[in-house]
């Protein structure tokens, strides 16, 4: 009788190999459905260009198709013309096919019917494959205006931060994820994004390792705690967050200096870069942040969160206002 196996990790391994192997799989049989539905849309696209197919046709070619392969969903008349708008959006693009492979088609279709620019796809579609995002992680960023507030940089920094430094920060933060009550504490806050840690750091973005909450520095006889402290891998450094339900005020940058000089000294090792601040606030008026950053002696950012999904020509409109008022203030 064969003994009892104790130990498995050869079993594990076992187990490993065929999750990679179906993984491999999902991403040959994605990557060879989205290329028939691009060669699909070529087809229909060139036909209905030159003239030689109308909406009839369309028709009876989806009729054919249910005919021949009654199994087969997706090719009914608005599925032939998704993917003929799906090769009209992208074959004069700089995006090459195979990095269209290496999203879902349902990723793809949400592309095609929440975005406009062409720009704003191949943001999404980088995201996605870079973050590993799910389809409805894709939606929640693309319904939160991620585009927009990544590429809307607030140009009242401390001069301490490099431009390399501040692409990997947004002026503005949308956490509709903690489902916080109207009136909540700095408590509550703190509490709901470690409950909801995966979605905080996806809406951050790619690079934050969580180091702790109310983290505990040493300064003299006196211990201080940090709201949440994060290591960010491409920077090489520690990232502070302090969190504030109220509106930005010029006092708390000296709590911030004093924290962010602690981490530098006792806390940050040899080969890391200085320390990072991020001052979470309910809202800020941009003019006491300018005079309030002007002398900052640390590499700091005044950002501001919402804790609901604004509408998005809303938020749009807002972010347009901010650029339009910092132009002005570079002008000046």
């Amino acid at each position: 009788m064969l003994a009892e196996i104790k130990n498995t990790s050869d079993f594990s391994s076992i187990v490993g190999l065929i999750k990679d192997a179906q993984y491999k799989s999902y991403q040959f049989v994605n990557a060879t459905l989205v290329q028939l539905y691009y060669q699909i849309g070529k087809t229909v696209f060139d036909k209905i260009s030159s003239g030689s197919w109308g909406d009839s046709v369309v028709k009876n070619l989806a009729q054919h198709i249910d005919n021949e392969l009654p199994t087969l969903k997706g090719f009914n008349v608005r599925g032939l013309y998704r993917m003929k708008q799906f090769y009209e959006t992208y074959y004069q693009s700089k995006i090459v096919s195979t990095v269209l492979t290496q999203i879902s088609w349902s990723q793809h279709l949400a592309l095609l019917s929440k975005t406009k620019t062409i720009e704003e796809k191949e943001f999404y579609i980088t995201l996605v494959v870079n973050d590993k995002l799910s389809v409805r992680e894709l939606e929640r960023q693309i319904d939160s205006c991620y585009y927009e507030r990544s590429n809307h940089k607030n140009l009242i920094v401390s001069s301490l931060l490099t431009q390399l430094e501040t692409k990997y920060f947004k002026d503005k933060y949308v956490l509709e994820f903690l489902n916080l009550p109207e009136k909540f504490s700095e408590k509550d806050l703190q509490k709901g994004i470690i409950e909801n840690l995966k979605s905080f750091i996806l809406e951050f973005g790619k690079g934050f390792a969580f180091v702790g909450n109310e983290y505990r520095i040493q300064v003299g006889n006196h211990d201080y705690y940090l709201d949440l402290l994060f290591y960010h891998r491409d920077l090489n450094c520690l990232v502070m967050i302090e969190l504030k339900t109220e509106e930005f005020k010029p006092e708390f940058m000296g709590k911030m200096n004093f924290y962010l000089e602690a981490l530098d000294r006792n806390v940050k090792k040899e080969n890391e870069n200085q320390s990072i601040g991020i001052l979470l606030c309910k809202g800020k008026d941009t003019e006491v942040v300018e005079f309030a950053m002007a002398r900052n002696t640390s590499p700091m950012m005044i950002s501001e969160y919402e804790t609901k999904l604004i509408d998005k020509k809303i938020l749009l409109q807002k972010l347009h206002e901010f650029s339009e008022l910092a132009k002005q203030e570079l002008n000046q």
